[in-house]
């Protein structure tokens, strides 16, 4: 049986891929869709008509919730064909007068429970197939005021470029989805403490371009996925100058 396997399945990003890969990938006979809210999850699978669609509410950064993904990739040694690690969430503001909870959580969904269930879905890929991880253009340097987010996301980056050479003799292509913002309920959670900045908003992008182009990127073998031509400028920038001139400048 080839599936997909999504987390972070029941908004946002890790939604329309749900919605693109059932679309797109003929082979693929089920998705396993993977977030805490059940209810969300269940409207999903009512949505998607063309594929068989495996609800699997689970929250991550449980040790308990991975075994259970763990021991179901046991029990029916599925072949994966795509992997996307969507679950993920950011808090805006200084880092000395944030919720501890908030830094430490946001590192335990965003790096380590991305590395557990890469690591438990390997075994299941083969050639062809794809793992998309979902990175962000805060990845490209630190980002005062969104500290622990843009770490967590440059973690993201680094892993996802040195397994993607590690993966190659598998045939499994890894891409990391480096987007700017995003129009999506992400910064619903983000802007408890902080308002996004003006000129974020001026670039923000709709979920279903970004995950088009990130399919279209993983397909043709692409280590990195970065949509549109503000967010592609920004990557070249942070290349070409000194990052303290722009931390400086955007703080």
């Amino acid at each position: 049986m080839k599936i997909a396997v999504v987390t972070g399945a029941s908004s946002g990003m890790g939604r329309e891929f749900v919605r693109q890969i059932a679309k797109r990938y003929k082979t693929i006979e089920e998705i396993w869709v993977i977030a805490r809210r059940e209810d969300k999850l269940n409207e999903l699978a009512l949505e998607i008509t063309n594929k068989k669609i495996r609800v699997m509410p689970l929250d991550l950064t449980k040790a308990s919730d991975i075994e259970i993904y763990e021991t179901a990739l046991f029990e029916e040694t599925p072949e994966v064909r795509v992997l996307v690690n969507a679950s993920g969430f950011g808090k805006i503001g200084q880092f000395a007068y944030s919720d501890i909870d908030d830094s430490v959580g946001m590192i335990e969904l965003n790096c380590v429970s991305l590395v557990k269930m890469t690591k438990a879905t390997i075994p299941y890929m083969n050639f062809p197939s794809n793992i998309i991880q979902i990175a962000s253009s805060a990845a490209f340097l630190p980002q005062p005021s969104f500290a622990i987010y843009a770490a967590s996301k440059s973690f993201v980056l680094s892993f996802s470029r040195a397994l993607n050479i590690e993966l190659q003799g598998k045939g499994i292509n890894v891409t990391a989805v480096c987007p700017g913002p995003v129009d999506t309920e992400f910064f619903g959670i983000a802007e408890t403490e902080e308002e996004i900045k003006l000129y974020k908003k001026l670039v923000m992008a709709k979920a279903d371009k970004v995950v088009e182009q990130a399919l279209v990127d993983a397909n043709t073998g692409k280590d990195v996925s970065t949509y549109g031509v503000a967010m592609k400028g920004f990557e070249a920038l942070v290349k070409a100058l000194p990052h303290k001139m722009i931390i400086n400048y955007i703080k």
